[in-house]
């Protein structure tokens, strides 16, 4: 039998960021309210396999800038994870780290470990707007890192933030193109998040940032997301995940929503079953055939796309089935008329 995979988070908040960009405050984004050591990371992992030995893991080291902390320290915590590794129980490490942090030593030690996966905070590929969001590194870096990450045989992730300070919904598209040209594995897209006791908290309340609020959040995903499917880079998550910091009241605005994902791929069903029924006549009983899992996506929460579609095309009737031949988000159309 084929053991079951999960991953292992292990939050290393702050840990190598040289910079505090303006948006960040990982103890409250990831929840953690401990540092990463050596010793945490094997009482962490004991844990894990006590009661499910079969399970197989990957780990994966966020929150923090992994790269950039010191190589002995890196070495430790690696170090850890080694007996489950080589043992085969842990299938595969990842981290995340900042794209000016990574370097033929750096690879070297992931490589020697055995690190699987990395995940690359590119954020934008626009300099102005880096610059104004304190990353501290610019698109050139990004280009580099990818490069050398391919050339290891390390998979690659990459993540980006609509909504940051000076940036457009124009120039996240332009990041999209620029960050497929990297061929990545796959993508998490972050839409920006004002949280509290942030520098990004300090503009927005001197209204020297407006906040990206859910629905741009939203109308900007349904753009980008199909541009990185059309490419073949899967779409890992959009949005935070939802923290108990977050929902209580230190996300003060901005664009968080505990099921902002499901937000966003409704409304790309939306506008799929706009482009559907554009040329369908009026007053039919329309049947909106989708991929399987896809029903409460299509109707939207609260029946809002239905609504939406009901007012715009005038059908007699809307019915949503599934239909296991379809795939993705596509939308297959029969109607019947009175």
């Amino acid at each position: 039998m084929t053991p079951k995979k999960r991953i292992l988070p292990i939050f290393v908040p702050h840990l190598g960021c040289p910079y505090q960009c303006v948006f960040c405050d990982q103890h409250t984004i990831t929840g953690a309210d401990y540092t990463a050591t050596k010793e945490n990371v094997s009482h962490m992992l004991e844990n894990a396999f006590a009661n499910s030995l079969k399970t197989e893991l990957e780990v994966a080291f966020y929150g923090g800038s992994f790269t950039a902390i010191p190589l002995e320290v890196q070495r430790e915590l690696l170090e850890a994870v080694r007996p489950y590794r080589e043992t085969g129980n842990v299938s595969g490490i990842r981290c995340s780290t900042r794209p000016d942090a990574i370097s033929q030593e750096v690879l070297s030690l992931l490589k020697e470990y055995g690190v699987t996966t990395i995940e690359l905070g590119c954020q934008s590929m626009d300099p102005d707007v880096l610059d104004l969001s304190g990353r501290g590194h610019n698109p050139e870096d990004v280009v580099s890192a990818a490069k050398q990450i391919h050339n290891a045989g390390i998979d690659l992730i990459v993540q980006m933030m609509t909504g940051l300070p000076g940036s457009t919904e124009e120039k996240e598209i332009d990041t999209v193109r620029k960050l497929i040209a990297l061929e990545p594995d796959g993508v998490r897209i972050y839409p920006t998040v004002i949280v509290r006791g942030t520098k990004l908290y300090d503009m927005w309340m001197a209204g020297e940032y407006k906040e990206h609020t859910v629905e741009q959040a939203v109308q900007t995903g349904s753009r980008l997301i199909p541009m990185f499917r059309d490419a073949g880079i899967p779409v890992i998550r959009f949005g935070l995940n939802p923290t108990e910091d977050l929902s209580s009241g230190e996300a003060v605005g901005g664009a968080y929503h505990p099921a902002l994902g499901e937000l966003v791929y409704s409304r790309i069903m939306l506008q799929n079953a706009r482009r559907a029924l554009k040329d369908i006549p009026r007053d039919q009983n329309v049947i909106l055939k989708v991929g399987k899992g896809l029903t409460s996506k299509m109707a939207g929460q609260r029946r809002e796309n239905i609504n939406i579609l009901q007012k715009e095309f005038s059908p007699a009737s809307i019915k949503i089935v599934e239909d296991k031949s379809i795939s993705n988000d596509s939308i297959s159309v029969e109607f019947i008329a009175k």
